[in-house]
């Protein structure tokens, strides 16, 4: 909902997706107990001696060795950088965005000494109330990231752009703010390719409120909350999220 003009297409297979989501063998650490059920923060996780942080301050554009142990350290903690190639490119920061709102950084796609430091002593996600179903997907409105526990194992973590909170008006001229709808959902239709809708189009949208609030792909998944409403993820993992979730039935746990 609220999605702009089309643009850039990765062209990754699915295969390739699931493929990187699973290197190093870096199954992130299950969510945290019961009694954290009420917190929305993190908590440290083990420190990995397999990683070794970069001597420069990495950021897009930049080819390297070190970017590519980078990006397989991401791919390891489940976060999606795309194709694991050594080159720091879009997807790669959609993804250091993500890990810097778990981490509690600055949310500036620099990999400089804090991030570093972050990726050989990550915190994990903790659950805001893990006796919700044990495959579901949890979007955190103020940590501005979207995870997916799959048998009560974090499976992904995506940045996202929610609602805006800004006022706007339908095409049928209803008026409301952009504002994504907190509670609990599950969802309803998963939509394949470009989909049209009054306030523009969404790529591959997985729906939780009807047909109307969705979870898809967009050209423009900024930092900051944008959209009309829905809950924006990068093209990326737009691509193959849908195979990742039931349709109908996962839930979805929307939260600040």
């Amino acid at each position: 909902m609220g999605v702009r003009m089309r643009g850039r297409l990765t062209g990754l297979s699915v295969a390739v997706a699931v493929a990187t989501l699973a290197v190093a063998g870096g199954a992130t650490a299950a969510s945290a107990s019961a009694g954290s059920a009420s917190s929305a923060s993190s908590v440290s996780a083990p420190a990995s001696a397999a990683y070794t942080p970069p001597a420069r301050t990495l950021k897009e554009g930049m080819k390297g060795a070190d970017v590519k142990a980078m990006q397989q350290r991401l791919a390891a903690l489940k976060y999606y950088p795309g194709p694991i190639d050594g080159s720091f490119g879009p997807d790669t920061l959609e993804a250091v965005w993500a890990f810097q709102e778990v981490n509690r950084l600055s949310v500036d796609g620099l990999v400089g000494p804090a991030t570093a430091r972050a990726l050989v002593h990550p915190r994990t996600f903790v659950s805001n109330d893990p006796r919700q179903d044990r495959t579901r997907i949890e979007v955190n409105l103020a940590m501005r990231v979207l995870v997916l526990y799959k048998n009560d194992q974090i499976a992904l973590i995506s940045h996202v752009s929610s609602g805006g909170g800004y006022y706007f008006c339908n095409p049928d001229g209803s008026c409301s703010y952009a504002i994504t709808p907190t509670g609990n959902y599950r969802t309803t239709v998963y939509m394949p390719g470009w989909v049209t809708v009054p306030l523009g189009e969404m790529y591959n949208p997985v729906f939780f409120i009807g047909t109307v609030y969705a979870i898809h792909g967009d050209t423009d998944v900024p930092v900051n909350p944008v959209s009309h409403g829905c809950v924006r993820i990068p093209m990326d993992i737009a691509a193959f999220f849908h195979t990742l979730v039931t349709t109908p039935g996962t839930e979805v746990f929307v939260y600040k």
